[in-house]
């Protein structure tokens, strides 16, 4: 398993997706369906503060197969102290005139 997917994999019940029709024009990347039912069920059992993102997922035995599974990504304290210290730096940084004749 990839570092990006370190958890077990959830599948997005109630949703499908399928590669676009031979002669489709090269802006639909997928078609997406779903079950509304299932979808309901998928959304309410993983919803995270009103959302649920999910990850489209394309088979590596049959790569006209995709499918969607839960995105359980979450950032960690780590991630966003980084972030915030790197956004704070380069707005501490002064601003260095290069034309300076000296």
């Amino acid at each position: 398993m990839s570092d990006y997917i370190k958890k077990e994999i959830i599948f997005a019940d109630g949703f499908s997706a399928k590669s676009p029709a031979f002669g489709a024009p090269d802006t639909i990347v997928a078609n997406a369906s779903c079950r509304v039912s299932m979808a309901i069920e998928t959304l309410k059992q993983h919803e995270s503060n009103d959302f649920v993102n999910l990850t489209l997922m394309r088979s590596k035995k049959d790569k006209d197969k995709l499918y969607w599974i839960i995105d359980q990504w979450k950032p960690t304290q780590g991630d966003a102290a980084k972030v915030g210290l790197a956004d704070t730096k380069k707005a501490l940084e002064p601003e260095i005139d290069d034309d300076i004749p000296f």
